[in-house]
């Protein structure tokens, strides 16, 4: 666990069962995802910017979590300005691109709707353990437990598969095979790469069923996930906010449900 980790856990929502963050972001997607506006997602930022100081993230911390979301958000509202559906007063046209008053709107309906959708999700996840996360997939939801214990092996591995690619172009390059050849070079580490992944997986595998991880019986846990107030308000919060969004585009007139008939 890095510093940056260490402090992103120490506010008061990384308190919070991950299952509630889980449904929280949920909440707030749905019904972003089912209309595409500009009013609903303004709305749903606004109201999720002013949560994100709960979040126990400093303003350095938040930009270096969530900058692939403000990468992605531009680019992706360019694309529909630059390709959408065109409609309106044409302001460009060459080739395949058409930019009109409609691509423009749509664009900026979607560089809010990625934002909405997006932030909330990746400020609520830095707080999670992904220990704390299993424990509340299996007590709280009642997942499977060899189903969420081998996701959560899986996922610890993957720290070590980055070790193991450092250690390989070491390895490689102390042994002076690493100079040329960069297509080469992935592919080789690619393949070593897999081979000892399938080998640990495979005595992972075995120690897990030498402890007892796939036995036939009612499993116990060591650390017990509570689901109380805090999470109810948070879920209550992720409701409000949707609700809130909803509401404000309809009452603005700019609901426009994507799965509806054309």
């Amino acid at each position: 666990m890095t510093l940056l980790d260490t402090r992103a856990r120490t506010g008061r929502v990384a308190r919070i069962n991950p299952v509630a963050k889980l449904g929280a972001s949920a909440l707030i997607a749905i019904p972003l995802i089912l209309t595409l506006d500009p009013v609903s997602a303004a709305v749903a930022l606004a109201l999720e910017c002013a949560l994100f100081a709960f979040a126990g993230l400093t303003w350095r911390e938040f930009w270096v979590r969530t900058w692939p979301v403000w990468l992605a958000a531009p680019l992706t509202a360019l694309t529909i300005a630059l390709y959408g559906e065109a409609s309106g007063h044409v302001y460009v046209e060459w080739f395949v691109v058409r930019v009109s008053e409609g691509s423009l709107a749509l664009a900026a309906a979607t560089f809010l709707r990625v934002l909405a959708i997006a932030l909330p999700s990746v400020v609520l996840f830095v707080t999670v353990d992904p220990t704390d996360l299993a424990d509340g997939l299996a007590q709280v939801v009642h997942l499977p437990a060899r189903f969420v214990l081998g996701a959560l092996a899986g996922l610890r591995m993957v720290g070590l598969f980055l070790d193991d690619w450092h250690a390989l172009e070491l390895a490689r390059r102390a042994r002076g095979v690493a100079d040329r050849g960069r297509v080469r070079r992935f592919v080789g580490m690619a393949f070593a790469l897999l081979v000892l992944s399938i080998r640990r997986g495979s005595k992972l595998a075995t120690a897990m069923e030498a402890r007892g991880f796939g036995a036939p019986v009612r499993r116990t846990w060591a650390r017990p996930s509570r689901f109380g107030a805090p999470e109810w308000g948070l879920l209550l919060i992720g409701a409000a906010i949707s609700g809130l969004a909803v509401a404000a585009a309809v009452a603005a007139g700019t609901w426009n449900f994507i799965l509806g008939p054309s």
